[in-house]
């Protein structure tokens, strides 16, 4: 099989195709399968209140969304204008879904990577790994700091506080560390060793899964059921990961058994979309 190679990445994108990466970045997510408790196209994973189809009409509400934020990053945004621009599309969203729950972490985690982008797409840089993580915090890095403060009323976060965890606000103030440290060189490892997209992008959620603090699983199945999620996750790349005779095998009945204990790792879901953008930007 002959070795991906990454294209030059462009100097300067528009915030359209910033915009546009996004959403295909989040249906990369969406089309991966076997994933370990995750909605696929085919199945509902650990979830009783949503399926692919309230996922594709997530992603059509919130295709304005990602230009948009793109476009408050270029204009010097400060950080109210992109927190009251993604309160917006998390409105459209759940107006969408019936109020369900589909991409509340991407809005955050996703909107914010586009915002940097954007400042960068202003500034003529190009949109590597290394400039728009040292973007998102040197423009918003002290107003996400101080936010990791504000007590979360949402579920993961709550959950997160409790159990000592790291939670989404702290990692965006560190600029998302697994994303850039974990994720964005797995998934490049994969694909340069040859991998199809799926099974490279497969063996970089299972990376995330190893050492996220997802505050999601958090949430479903307490630190018991993090803890589990980490350690399986390690394991199955420690045997060679899906690239082995028996992977899918592995990561179908994986998949089963997340099911089984009601278990959905969407932080980690969030971070394979992010790491695929990246990816797609160049």
């Amino acid at each position: 099989m002959s070795r991906a190679r990454q294209a030059p990445r462009p100097a300067q994108l528009t915030t359209q195709q910033i915009g546009r990466a996004a959403i295909l970045a989040l249906h990369d997510e969406l089309a991966l399968s076997p994933k370990p408790g995750l909605v696929t196209l085919t199945d509902r994973g650990s979830h009783d209140d949503m399926d692919a189809h309230t996922f594709m009409r997530s992603l059509f509400a919130l295709r304005g969304y990602f230009v948009r934020i793109a476009e408050l990053g270029a204009e010097g945004a400060p950080f109210d204008a992109l927190e009251r621009c993604g309160i917006a599309a998390e409105a459209r969203m759940l107006a969408a879904t019936s109020d369900v729950n589909t991409h509340r972490g991407a809005i955050f985690m996703l909107g914010l990577l586009c915002a940097s982008a954007g400042a960068l797409a202003a500034a003529g840089q190009a949109a590597t790994p290394e400039a728009l993580r040292a973007t998102l915090r040197q423009r918003w890095g002290e107003t996400l700091q101080a936010r990791t403060h504000r007590p979360s009323t949402l579920p993961g976060g709550i959950a997160a506080r409790r159990l000592g965890l790291r939670s989404a606000s702290a990692e965006a103030a560190l600029g998302f560390p697994t994303l850039f440290e974990t994720a964005e060189p797995a998934l490049r490892r994969g694909l340069a060793r040859g991998l199809p997209p799926g099974a490279a992008r497969l063996d970089c959620l299972f990376a995330v899964m190893a050492v996220l603090d997802d505050s999601n699983l958090a949430h479903r199945g307490g630190l018991a059921g993090l803890r589990f999620a980490q350690r399986e996750a390690a394991a199955f790349l420690a045997a060679g990961g899906i690239d082995r005779p028996d992977g899918p095998a592995a990561a179908e009945a994986l998949a089963g058994e997340f099911v089984r204990r009601r278990l959905s790792p969407g932080g980690a879901a969030d971070t394979l979309a992010a790491a695929c953008w990246l990816q797609r930007l160049g």
